[in-house]
This record gives C-alpha cells, structure tokens and sequence, in this order.
C-alpha cells in the first residue's frame, strides 16, 4: 500500500485561537450510510455502513464490510483547525473478523507529507475482540498545512471501528491551543495567489534567447542576492513583476530595467573571498560577462559574488550533519494541477537553477546546462495540458542523469502515459534483451502461455528496442544500465485489458494477446527473505536487504569459522550498517570515501572534504573471503556500502555496474506540486575518483545469461561461491 494517501482538498492554516468544534468521532450520527462530517476514499468495493448491533459504546458503530480483496477503503475525517504542540494521538477500538490478505487499522497523516502512520506494521488482522489501538505523530505546525484521519480496511473481511478520541500532548484535543503561524514577508505577498496573469509568451528566437537570459539572471539573484536569501521578497512573484515590465521593450531598456530593478533590491556589503583549498568545481558565472549584457548590469551582477550573504537562505539550508541541501519554503502551488504560462515558466526556472547551484554533479552534464534551459523554455511554454508539463518536468529531469532524480508523486495523466496496467510477469534486460525473468503472479503468467527465459520482441507491433528508445528519454538514469533497469519495469505497462507481443523462445518466434492487470488484481507479494543463510557448511550468505544492525555481533559469532562470506547488495540494505559491520569484515582502520558540498557563501562552488575511515576489529574481525554481489539494482546506500566492505583485505566484488547515483537525497517541488529529488552530496573515493554515472566496477565482471535465467541460475552466486571455494 502506498505510503501517503492523495487527496485533492487543502486545509489553509488559521490564525485564531478560536476553535472550530470537532464532532461525531463516536459515530453516533449518520447521513444515509456515512457518518456525518466524514467521506471515504479508495479503490476497494468494501462497504461503510452504521451498525447499531455491535459496538463498543453509544448505539452505534461503523462496519467496513469487504467480501473480496480489491484493494482498500478509507473513512476519513479532517481536523478544522492546526495545533501547536509536540504530539498528536488518535486512539480508538477496533474489532475484527476474518480479515485477511491485508490489515485493519487507524491512520493518521500531518500534510503535506509531514508525517504519516496507518498501523500497517501492526498488522492486525484475523478475528479480534474490541481493544483499543493508538497512532501517534509528531507535530509540525509551522510545516503544516491540513490534519487529516481515520480508520481503514485492506484486502477482506469485516472490521467495526467506535470511540475515537484525539490528544495533543496527552490533552484532549477540544482544550489543544490552536497555532497561530506568523506570516513571512513572502508569505504576505498574495497578488499572483490565484494565477501569474501571464500568458501568450512570445516564442521566437530572439525572445527565447531574452527569456533564458532572464531566467539566469533570477536564479542567481535568489542564491546570490543578501536581500532574497534574507526573504525580503517574494521571489517567485518577482518574476512575473518583472517579465511584464520587460516583455515589449527594447534589449537596451531591458538591461535598464533589470539593472534598476537589481539595485531596487537594496545595499549589501561585500567581502573579499580567499580562495578554498580542495575545489572540486566552481560555480558556472561566465554567462554574466558573455551574455552582451550592458556594461553596467553586467558590472551589478559581477558585484554581487562577493555579496555578504547570510549563512542561511530562505530558499535553501543544509541538512546538519550531511550537508546535502534542503529546499525549504518553496511553494508548491498544489491547487494547480496545471499552472499557467507564468507558473510553468517559473518551474522551469526554479528546476533549473537548483542544478545549477546545488546539484554536486553538475560537472558531469554532458551538455551545456545553458543550453539545455534555453532548449526547455518553449517546451514548458507550449505544454498544452496537465500530463505535457509533468512530462515536460520529467524529460529534464532525466537530462540531469542521475537515478535519484525522478518525478515521485506521478499525477493521474502520467501514470496513465506510462500504463495504469501491469503483465502478470516481470521482465529483464539479459544480453540486452528483454527477458522474462519473473513473476508477478505465476497462476497468470501460465494462463498466458509465458515462460521464464522468453524474449520479446515486438510490443504492440513495434519492436522492443524501438519501444525502449521512445521510453529512454522519460527514464532518469546516471547511465545506461540504470536506464534499463527501469525501462523493463514499464515496457509492458498498459492501460488496455490486453497487449500483443511477439517472443522468441528456443529459436522459435511466437506471437501471443496477453491481459493485463491493477496491482490490486495481481496481488503481488515478494516474499521475505532471512538475512543470514548458510549456502554450505563453510559458506554463509548475506542478504542485505534484510540486515539488522543489532544482529550483527550476534551473527558473526556463528559464522567466524566459515572459509566465506557472500554479501548481496543486489537490493537496498534495509538498515545502514556501514560502520557497525565494516569494523567486523577487517582489522584496520581504512579509507573509503570523501564528499564535496557547496555552501550558500558561495553557491555552485564544490569542495571536498577529508576522507572518512570505517574502523577495524584487530584480531576479531571475520577472517574469511568475503565475496561482494551488485548489478544495476545496486543504487545510494547499496553502493556507499560496498565502497566501505570491499575495503576489507580479502574482499572482492563480483557482477556488474551499479546505478551510478550516490549521496543523501534532496527532495524539491515545482509548481502543481511535482515533487522530485537529487543526489545532495558528491560521493568519491579517497583518491577523487568518481563514483556518480560510473557506479561500483567489480572486480570480476559477471552478467546473467539468458540460458542462466531459463535455468533458474544466479550465475554472479555461482561465481563468488567458485572463488571463495577455491
């Protein structure tokens, strides 16, 4: 089930001490089925009705009644008002009856996407008594925009909910002290609130190459100017002040305007910057001097690089302790699930000069990042409806390459351009063929006549690697193997009931109509895997995705006298454990990586820091050959590992480029809140060299083979068990 629930309502946050009433969390009251002040959502055809049988106080209940398994349905509630305070508990009874292939429970969501639970770790299902259950969360008032909550019913059976209550700070939430929020300047700017009033943006060339002028020149004043970085003004409102004011003159009056407008923005002062030891890269500026400015703007804007900027920017802090950057206080305009011309021109500004200061592989484009904006100014321009300026968004996103950055809260119109529908089986990309790997439901996958090993060839009557090109350029990746792996997820999405494909199979071309699938009706569920297993008596095996740091010591005792140790990082460590069992693997103390940040003194400039050393264990460290497996699927926190174990004197990594994108994310919005995200911080080895679009080179490169995958072989295993048995 999807972590956060996405609703189309937007609570706005008050600023009285005035509390409106909250009612009816007893359910004693209904209209028609409902009760009263609340709605439903979700997919399920599960029903929500009074039951004045069963309860648990009062004369009623409300039953959630499901007699199949179709997904899940919600009851929520919306709390009138934002609450200071520290915690905000929602209690209630719950009682269950044969509730299977999901769970029952209360949830609880502080948006937007502050904080989020829905009893999915509890799992309760079966048949259960009336008990009390609680959720708690902690406040953020001022990130706050809505409270919302409920009870919710996944998968089948039937569940009565009654009694609800909500605290704040262990007080009933009738006596909470309502959050006044004192507004920011910006804040307080309200006149483009309900659209930019911006539109038929002239898109000839001479003005194209003006607008990426103007859109280089408001990035830098965001992150270079003292008195926007202090959040003196609305910057994003700026802009359209500024554009109408500069739309129908001519360049000499435009670069009059704009320096006036430069200087409107008030005195600085400036201090003389030494030059940092350690660069890794400087910040692009050279556009100032060659844009044909006039003498004087350009002299302005030269001035402002050794601005006295305050540590701090409105737009933008740093995450304590890592330093990758954090985008705060940018507006996400989520009422507009399509922004106009103004608003779509600001997203693209917005998108782009976050690369351009923040992003710590800029260097690695390998493309004139100027170019680029001047290249998307009539594409988000022309993007006629909501799904052309997600995709828009996204095409940019990808020429970013790095496999951190997609879109991650896709609207309705994008994941119907990808397909809403799924095959009941998964591919792959072996010997650069789109294999058939996997299933998603192995009833189904036999239903249509595939096999495990079969290759396809044709989708819909265009051939597969045609298919992959017309995807590649909507597929963010740091590099071609990244790429796949995330085209073989989509390449058979549909949003029709079928499909027809042509597959190759033991040298025989086949053609088949095969159906498609929700995930609801798939019913997908990977099982579980156990962390330690042993593959022989003088073998353990390490899956990585189920690691748990206070095992550890634990589960080292009972492998210290076996000849090997294979580590699988083919999937994302499900804690991190870099130190806690790096210092097992290895006696000494050893280097593995540096970082470069930037700091908001000088935006876009990147230094490195000093390397960082996982410790050793002396004598007690693991003393056999420890074998490394990644592929493609090894991505951020999968590799950062690897780079610390592979360290270890008698390690060796087996299988084949990694996603290539590490570095703690850092997530952003744009306009019609498309969220995304980057890699934050540089990752590089102590010598410097990279590791972002190169990911981790094994040391011995070993690829899955068709006749492998038909075999049910894992030949990278395979390997690595040869070379710690040998």
């Amino acid at each position: 089930m999807k972590k956060y629930f996405f609703l189309t309502s937007l609570f706005l946050a008050l600023h009285s001490f005035a509390q409106q009433k909250i009612e009816n969390l007893n359910f004693e009251s209904f209209d028609k089925e409902l009760p009263t002040h609340w709605t439903t959502f979700g997919e399920s055809s599960a029903t929500i009705t009074a039951d004045y049988q069963v309860k648990q106080e009062g004369k009623t209940s409300v039953l959630f009644n499901a007699t199949e398994n179709s997904g899940f349905k919600a009851l929520m509630y919306k709390l009138p008002e934002n609450y200071a305070g520290k915690k905000i508990t929602l209690s209630g009874y719950i009682k269950t009856e044969n509730v299977s292939d999901g769970y029952a429970g209360l949830w609880l969501r502080i948006d937007p996407d502050v904080a989020f639970e829905n009893m999915q770790k509890v799992g309760l299902k079966g048949t259960k008594d009336w008990k009390k259950y609680e959720v708690t969360l902690n406040l953020s008032p001022e990130n706050t925009d809505k409270i919302v909550l409920g009870a919710l019913l996944v998968g089948k059976g039937k569940m009565w909910v009654d009694n609800l209550t909500v605290s704040i700070d262990g007080k009933d939430i009738k006596n909470a002290k309502v959050f006044q929020k004192k507004l920011t300047k910006v804040e307080l700017d309200k006149e483009f609130d309900l659209g930019s009033k911006i539109s038929n943006i002239n898109l000839e060339k001479e003005n194209v190459d003006y607008l990426t002028k103007l859109g280089l020149i408001w990035g830098y004043l965001k992150y270079y100017h003292p008195s926007v970085a202090e959040g003196n003004y609305n910057w994003d409102y700026e802009l359209f002040r500024i554009y109408e004011k500069t739309k129908s003159v001519s360049s000499n009056q435009r670069d009059a305007i704009l320096l006036q407008w430069i200087k409107n923005l008030g005195k600085y002062q400036t201090i003389k910057n030494t030059e940092p030891e350690n660069v890794k890269f400087k910040p692009d500026l050279d556009w100032i001097t060659n844009s044909d400015f006039s003498k004087e703007l350009s002299q302005e804007l030269i001035n402002l690089k050794n601005a006295k900027r305050p540590r701090e920017n409105y737009y933008v802090d740093f995450f304590p302790n890592v330093g990758n950057p954090d985008f705060k206080n940018e507006n996400a305009y989520r009422k507009m699930t399509y922004p106009d011309e103004g608003f779509r021109l600001l997203s693209l500004y917005r998108y782009w000069n976050m690369i351009q200061y923040y992003f710590p592989y800029k260097n690695l484009i390998e493309e004139d990042w100027k170019d680029v904006l001047k290249e998307f100014v009539p594409k988000f321009i022309n993007a006629k409806d909501e799904k052309e300026y997600a995709l828009a968004s996204l095409e940019i996103i990808g020429r970013v390459k790095d496999s951190h950055a997609n879109i991650i809260n896709y609207n309705k119109n994008t994941y119907e351009f990808f397909g809403k529908r799924y095959p009941a089986f998964q591919l792959n990309f072996v010997e650069n063929k789109a294999v058939v790997d996997d299933f998603y439901n192995e009833n189904l996958t036999k239903e249509a006549g595939i096999q495990i090993g079969d290759v396809i060839t044709e989708i819909n009557g265009i051939k597969t690697e045609d298919f992959v090109n017309n995807l590649l350029k909507y597929i963010p990746g740091s590099n071609y193997a990244a790429q796949l792996r995330d085209v073989a997820g989509n390449l058979l999405k549909s949003n029709d009931e079928t499909i027809k494909i042509k597959l190759l199979r033991n040298g025989n071309t086949e053609e088949k109509t095969i159906k498609t699938y929700t995930p609801t009706e798939l019913n997908f569920k990977r099982d579980k895997k156990e962390f330690l297993k042993m593959l022989d008596n003088n073998t353990a095996y390490f899956y990585m995705g189920s690691v748990k740091a206070d095992d550890l010591p634990a589960i080292f005792e009972k492998i210290k006298d076996t000849k090997g140790l294979v580590v699988d990082f083919r999937s994302y460590p499900s804690d991190f454990v870099v130190f806690k069992m790096g210092k097992l693997l290895k006696p000494d103390a050893s280097a593995f990586v540096k970082f470069t940040h930037t700091k908001n003194y000088q935006p876009g400039l990147f230094t490195f820091s000093s390397n960082l050393e996982v410790p050793g264990s002396g004598n007690n460290s693991y003393k056999g050959k420890i074998a490394i497996l990644i592929n493609e699927t090894t991505q951020s926190s999968a590799e950062y590992h690897t780079m610390a174990f592979r360290t270890a004197p008698n390690a060796k990594v087996f299988g084949s480029q990694t996603a290539g994108a590490d570095g703690n994310v850092s997530e952003f919005v744009l306009p019609g809140n498309i969220k995304t995200q980057i890699s934050g911080i540089g990752i590089y080895y102590p010598d410097g060299k990279e590791t972002q679009r190169i990911g981790i080179i094994p040391d011995e490169e070993v690829k899955p083979t068709i006749d492998g995958i038909k075999n049910n072989k894992d030949e990278v295993l395979e390997k690595a068990t040869k070379w710690i048995n040998n």
